[in-house]
């Protein structure tokens, strides 16, 4: 008999918490190798702040984080560290460095992380833009490029430790529908080419059809995870809010 592999990343009996204040409460879920992942629900359902404690940034009130077995916030500093290098991680405004080039914000992490030599993080940081459709922009400042090839920088940058997992931030925000459309095929490039684990937050309900093997709803109003399935499973079959919140997006 088969057995089931492990999960990449596993939440258990996840509480998260402003003060006295709760945002989510009892997730349990399980991200799974080389799948898209997305996390998604109406506005103030704790979308972002459950990207941030799955990244290591954010202690939760209850329960764990789990990295290939591997507790998130267990362990002293230099062990967590390398734990976080483990993944790869585009926040929302891209934050690239406005003092860099686009290629030195790309060699920063392999700079600190790593013994290549400057010229193998050269070409390392050319591959990487590449991948993203950026070939020719390693010299450019971050302020020369457009709103969608900052964001397709930012996810080369989010790749240069070269992670099994990405976590973005609502890549597409922002974004006319011709460009986030090109970010929702980036995203499955990732995963079919390069078997990327993603793990995606999104309010773009196009996207999530685009790109999602499997969608998370959270609830806003029971401050819970509600749904946990395929996208098109759950606009037939899911509970009614879930259904509805697909549908009106869908149909814009």
């Amino acid at each position: 008999m088969r057995s089931t592999p492990t999960p990449l990343v596993q939440v258990q009996a996840l509480a998260l918490r402003h003060g006295e204040f709760t945002v989510q409460r009892d997730l349990d879920f399980d991200v799974r190798r080389g799948e898209v992942f997305v996390i998604a629900g109406a506005s103030g359902c704790g979308k972002s702040t459950l990207l941030r404690h799955l990244i290591g940034l954010q202690p939760p009130a209850a329960g764990r984080v789990l990295l290939d077995g591997d507790d998130l916030y267990v362990g002293d500093d230099h062990r967590l560290a390398a734990l976080r290098r483990r993944f790869g991680v585009m926040f929302q405004a891209g934050a690239l460095w406005s003092s860099m080039t686009v290629g030195e914000n790309l060699m920063l992490p392999m700079r600190l992380h790593t013994t290549l030599s400057p010229a193998a993080q050269r070409q390392q940081a050319q591959f990487k833009l590449a991948l993203v459709g950026l070939d020719g922009c390693f010299d450019l400042e971050p302020a020369a490029l457009s709103g969608g090839m900052r964001k397709r920088a930012a996810i080369a940058r989010s790749l240069a430790l070269d992670p099994a997992l990405l976590f973005l931030d609502e890549p597409s925000a922002g974004l006319d529908p011709v460009n986030a459309a090109r970010l929702d095929e980036l995203v499955l490039k990732l995963r079919d080419h390069l078997g990327t684990t993603v793990v995606m937050v999104t309010h773009e309900i196009d996207s999530v059809f685009a790109v999602a093997d499997r969608l998370l709803y959270l609830d806003e109003q029971e401050k819970t995870m509600t749904a946990l399935d395929a996208p098109q499973t759950l606009l037939d079959h899911g509970p009614p809010r879930v259904r509805e919140f697909l549908q009106r997006g869908h149909l814009r």
